[in-house]
């Protein structure tokens, strides 16, 4: 049975979205001295929020927001309400924080079980939780909701791509959660060892925490007999359950709008755009207590498109990332546009890395690839490989690029997110 929410008016859908929203503007500006500031600073307040369109007027939270406050800074709540807390990995600076109360666990279980729910999962099934444990939301925020949904939770982790393997043979999960990337190098594992991935237990995978394409997908799907679903979700927002496919569909996530507030913008003006328009994702919470975040810029590139199996507006396929994006020649690229080309010939593995070079003053792409390790060829069939997908890239995303046919198995393989870009570029 779907939530009465799942399915109700539009109308209905704004009026709780609207008093949700007063509440957690006031409950932000009241008990955030950082956000406060800013409000402050832009001559807005609570009391000016009367229409949900108003939120426009009020400033964005960005991910320097939480790096200018680290670690408790944005936190809403004094520490003894504070139950768990989580960070990104920091690669690129200081990590992120974010807390949560008992009330945003809670919620967050009910989203995942939610997102689990539209994707095929029932309290009958197993599912294998193969994203990371730990301070990454992925592996906690997926198990506690599969717990809630009163599926068996198998919490393999990220990592022990053998053991993956044997514990799908041995303990049956119709369900695994993954990372795309990692779910293809399961793939290979099973078929080295001369398993029919075909022929295994999963019916249905949810993949999230990095952008994947149709083609994709379509990958996933042929070689696991499958179905892929797509789950989205970010630590500062919540975690995984923020938005989900339906099953039923597979058109896009819903974003369950009842806890998430979403806007698209454009990037550089930060001006609002008409649903259909394509622009970076925003969000506010609706309902999160311990870490509250306001317009919370994800950089994150899609659209909405309006509900199908849900009342729930959706979320396009994700493009690719403002801050992933690569400007080669004055050419914008993203990662997804190029494994779009190189998914298209069938004697190329999924796997590909991209390495940003310079040369003189100008920036170039080498684009690394593998055959499928059925095949062996010979240097013309892959001079033919490389000239083809350079042909592909240069017609398509409008760059030239080098194309490297290596050896089978000789791109690095992902055990959680994928490293897709390289960049040698001198740093500045």
């Amino acid at each position: 049975m779907l939530e009465p929410i799942e399915i109700a008016s539009r109308d209905e859908i704004t009026a709780l979205q609207l008093q949700r929203l007063k509440w957690s503007v006031r409950h932000t500006y009241d008990n955030v001295a950082h956000y406060r500031a800013k409000c402050d600073a832009k001559g807005i307040h609570p009391d000016d929020l009367k229409s949900l369109a108003d939120l426009a007027k009020f400033p964005f939270t960005t991910k320097e927001d939480l790096r200018q406050t680290y670690p408790f800074g944005l936190f809403a709540t004094p520490m003894e309400k504070i139950v768990r807390i989580h960070a990104s990995s920091g690669t690129t600076g200081k990590p992120t924080v974010v807390g949560y109360t008992q009330n945003d666990i809670d919620t967050w279980a009910n989203v995942v079980a939610r997102s689990i729910r539209a994707s095929g999962g029932r309290p009958q099934h197993k599912i294998q939780i193969a994203y990371g444990y730990g301070l990454f939301t992925g592996g906690l925020g997926a198990h506690y909701g599969a717990e809630r949904l009163g599926c068996a939770v198998i919490p393999m982790s990220g990592g022990q791509t053998e053991k993956q393997v044997q514990l799908i043979r041995d303990f049956q999960p119709e369900i695994i959660m993954v990372t795309p990337s990692y779910m293809l190098v399961v793939l290979d594992e099973m078929e080295r060892q001369g398993l029919n991935p075909r022929e295994s237990s999963l019916k249905v995978g949810i993949f999230g925490a990095e952008p994947w394409t149709g083609a994709m997908r379509e990958e996933i799907e042929n070689r696991a007999g499958i179905d892929a679903v797509d789950i989205y979700g970010l630590s500062e927002v919540m975690g995984p359950g923020v938005a989900n496919e339906c099953l039923e569909t597979k058109d896009g996530p819903h974003i369950w709008e009842d806890h998430f507030y979403p806007e698209i913008i454009n990037p550089e003006t930060g001006e609002p755009v008409p649903d259909g328009t394509p622009g970076e994702l925003v969000f506010t919470t609706l309902t999160k207590e311990g870490l509250p975040v306001i317009r919370y810029r994800t950089r994150d590139l899609t659209r909405l498109l309006p509900g199908t199996a849900r009342s729930f507006r959706r979320m396009d396929k994700i493009t690719g990332r403002s801050d992933d994006m690569l400007i080669i020649r004055g050419v914008n690229v993203f990662p997804t546009q190029i494994e779009e080309q190189m998914l298209k010939d069938a004697r190329l593995s999924p796997h590909y890395q991209i390495e940003v070079y310079r040369d003189g003053h100008m920036d170039g792409l080498i684009v690394n690839v593998e055959p499928r390790p059925e095949l062996f060829l010979d240097d013309a069939a892959s001079a033919d490989i490389a000239k083809t997908l350079s042909g592909h890239i240069k017609s398509l995303v409008g760059i030239s690029t080098k194309v490297r046919v290596l050896d089978p198995n000789t791109i690095p393989r992902s055990m959680g997110k994928a490293k897709r870009v390289i960049d040698n570029r001198p740093k500045q």
